[in-house]
Order: structure tokens, then C-alpha cells, then sequence
């Protein structure tokens, strides 16, 4: 059985990661919309505690996860940890004396719990003891509402507000303003400011360096020469070479050595890390962390569909996708900027070619968009290789990040 899965992070004011809501569907042909909230969460569960861990898609922060009423009452939430879940309430769940039951045995029982798509009835003031979060969407709730809101959760200061569909900085400002905790949706990926950020010699070599170990005809002289033109780049590489994740029995003293010893893929895995580093130093974690995996997802369609010589390419155009965000500024100016294939600015500025395809799936599966991811991987006949690309790319990510450390 195969899983189609994504993730949406959560965000607190400051921007740092406190957890994904999990968003999930059956595979190839039972998507969404032809499968109710029940067996949405059942696959979910079942898929947790047989087919991939939790923390596999959640990095080791809380799940997020949709419940009806009637998989409450089947005691669901109790399969997985306290401490790795939050209880997510679905809007269709009226509330009630059974529901009201089942969240003080929640509670008692240690676990998290929210209200999704919160619509403000007085009856829900009898649950706000038990209740730790409240999802209000941003899209539907007009200000009126929002203020009345919060002025009844004053009297519940432990009750975190978290403001759903922010999708843009004006909306997560607003929210900031009304005294959210909380945000979700895809502010943190989009241009926070009309500006021009100037890209400095490290950063257009690394950039260079990136597009020279994509291409097919790959020269250690010429990847060596550029290395070679900066020292701060040299130094850094010279240092991963010698690192603890390799085992040497000799240390590593020249550019050459190192490039022969790490070999092509340690070498684009390395100045992927760097340059999304370096580039995106003042965004938030998540940023940099989407884009990585954006990129290695890229890369494993690539590499399943085996149309590409070289999958880098791929790899490289998923990790330029959200250049636009980093450099705060529209595609067309960053692709100027970057010395990158015809091909991959093809697929990032007008939509087309095989890499555009592969974007785009990735895209539709980060937004839990079955329907539009499932046409696309039909059509490149992958659909049962998604969901195990999906996965290897986080977990590569999740090394990735934590190696990033080392780098800084």
C-alpha cells in the first residue's frame, strides 16, 4: 500500500517551528475529495504504526491530526503518543455532551488538544477549560468575528489562538496585531518586501559552482578553479572533508584531494547546504528547511522517472524555486542574478518543460492537493514512487539541517 502524505508547518511570533499539521490521503486512486474525514485519519493511523513513524514526517516536533467524532470515540488519538500529537478537532464535529466527555478524558490522559476551523458558538465555552489551541481561518472570519473571539478567550489565557491560511506578510501582521500565538500557512515562502538584495562574490560562486556539478560534462579543474578564487569557500570545504560524518585515515590538505575524496554527490550536497545557508541567513528555519526538501524531492522524481542523465538538474531547480522568498524579490530579477541552465530557468519562469512538471507535483503535494498532484504523477507514470520520494526527501532534510550546523 502506498501513502500520499504532506506537512504544513506551524509557526509561533517569532517564526520558529512548534509543529506540522499532517495531511494525508490513500494513494493512487482513493484522494481527496473521494474519501471522508474517517477513513482520512483511520490511513493515517494505520500508516503510523505500520508503515512510517511519526516522527519521520514531523522531525521529531508535535503532529497536527484531523479527528472526527467518530474515530474519538474509536479512541484513536490513544494509538499514538501523548507527547508526538495534537488532537485536532475537525470543524464538522458539533459539540456536545458525548464530544465533551471524550476531550476531559483527553486531557486528563495528557493529551493536546485544538479546535480546527473554529465558528464561535456559546456552547464551546464549556469546552474551553480542556482546550489548549483554537484554529481560526483567516480567509473566512471577517474582523468583527475575530474580535469577538479573542475577547471571550481573554478569561482562558492558557488557550493559544492559532490564525489559519495566513498567506501573505499583510495577513500575518494583522494577526500579529490581534494578538495571535500562532500561524499557519505560506507567508514564510513568499517576498516579504519589495527590495533588492545584492548577492556577494561567495554567494555567485557558490550559485556558479551549483550549476557546474548539475551539468552532465562535470570538470574538476574548472569546479577547482572556482573553489580556488575564494578562500572563505575553500576553508569550507576543506573543513566538511575532514569532518567526523567521513572517516579518513589521512587528513585532507588541498581543493583536490577534497573534491576527489567527497565525490560528485557529497560535493553538490555540500554546496547546497552552504549556499541555502548563506543566502537565506536572516529567514526563518522553515524556509530554508522547505527548500532542501523541495530540492532532494525534485531530485528522487528525477531519478524514478529516469528521464534526466543527470538528476542535479532537478535537484538544482527545486532548490532555486524559493529564491524569490529568500532574495525578497520576484523570479524574473533572481534569475538574472544566477548563472543557471536554460532549462531550469525555463521550468521556474514559464512554467514549461518536464522540470516545471516535476515542480509542480511537488508544489500541488505540498499543499495537499491530491487531485492536481495525482494528474501530474499519472501522467509520469509515478504515482506509487511519490510518497517514497516524499519520505526519503525528508529524512535527507532532516540530516541535512543538522549537518547545516557544522557549516555555519
Amino acid at each position: 500500500m502506498y501513502f500520499y502524505a504532506a506537512r504544513q508547518p506551524i509557526l509561533d511570533k517569532n517564526k520558529n517551528l512548534i509543529g506540522y499539521e499532517l495531511l494525508f490521503r490513500d494513494g493512487v486512486d482513493n484522494v481527496f475529495p473521494n474519501i471522508d474525514g474517517n477513513e482520512a485519519t483511520t490511513r493515517l493511523i494505520e500508516g503510523s504504526q505500520f508503515n512510517f513513524g511519526i516522527e519521520d514526517l514531523t522531525d521529531g516536533k508535535p503532529a497536527f491530526i484531523n479527528f472526527t467524532l467518530d474515530t474519538l470515540v474509536k479512541g484513536y488519538p490513544t494509538l499514538l503518543e501523548k507527547n508526538t500529537l495534537i488532537v485536532e478537532i475537525l470543524e464538522t464535529v458539533q459539540p456536545g455532551k458525548r464530544l465533551l466527555a471524550i476531550v476531559k478524558e483527553l486531557k486528563n490522559n495528557g493529551y493536546t488538544i485544538a479546535l480546527d476551523d473554529y465558528i464561535h458558538q456559546p456552547v464551546w465555552r464549556h469546552f474551553y477549560p480542556y482546550i489548549d489551541i483554537i484554529k481560526i481561518d483567516m480567509l473566512t472570519s471577517d474582523k468583527e468575528t475575530l474580535n469577538l473571539i479573542i475577547n471571550d478567550l481573554k478569561l482562558h489565557p492558557h488557550i493559544k489562538i492559532l490564525a489559519e491560511k495566513v498567506e501573505s506578510l499583510d495577513v500575518y501582521n494583522y494577526a500579529l496585531e490581534l494578538g495571535f500565538d500562532y500561524f499557519q500557512g505560506f507567508f514564510f515562502s513568499k517576498p516579504e518586501m519589495i527590495k533588492s538584495k545584492a548577492l556577494p562574490p561567495s554567494e555567485i560562486a557558490l550559485a556558479e559552482l551549483l550549476y557546474e556539478t548539475s551539468t552532465v560534462d562535470i570538470t574538476l579543474e574548472k569546479i577547482a578553479e572556482i573553489f580556488a578564487r575564494d578562500v572563505n569557500l575553500s576553508y569550507k570545504l576543506l573543513r566538511y572533508a575532514n569532518s567526523a560524518a567521513f572517516i579518513r585515515h589521512e587528513k585532507i590538505n588541498t581543493i583536490k584531494q577534497a573534491l576527489i575524496a567527497l565525490g560528485i554527490n557529497e560535493i553538490q550536497k555540500f554546496l547546497s547546504l552552504l549556499f541555502t545557508a548563506q543566502v537565506s541567513a536572516e529567514k526563518p528555519t522553515e524556509l530554508i528547511r522547505l527548500t532542501l526538501t523541495r530540492a532532494r524531492f525534485l531530485e528522487k522524481l528525477a531519478l524514478y522517472h529516469g528521464e534526466f542523465k543527470e538528476t542535479g538538474i532537478a535537484f538544482l531547480t527545486g532548490l532555486m524555486s524559493l529564491m524569490d522568498a529568500i532574495l525578497d524579490e520576484n523570479m524574473e530579477k533572481v534569475m538574472l542574478k544566477l548563472p543557471l541552465s536554460n532549462e531550469i530557468k525555463t521550468a521556474l519562469l514559464n512554467d514549461e518543460g518536464l522540470l516545471a512538471k516535476y515542480l509542480n507535483l511537488v508544489k500541488y503535494h505540498e499543499q495537499a492537493n491530491w487531485l492536481a498532484a495525482n494528474e501530474i504523477a499519472k501522467e509520469l507514470n509515478l504515482c506509487e514512487k511519490v510518497p517514497v520520494a516524499y519520505n526519503e526527501a525528508l529524512s535527507w532534510t532532516n540530516e541535512q539541517m543538522k549537518l547545516m550546523t557544522n557549516l555555519s
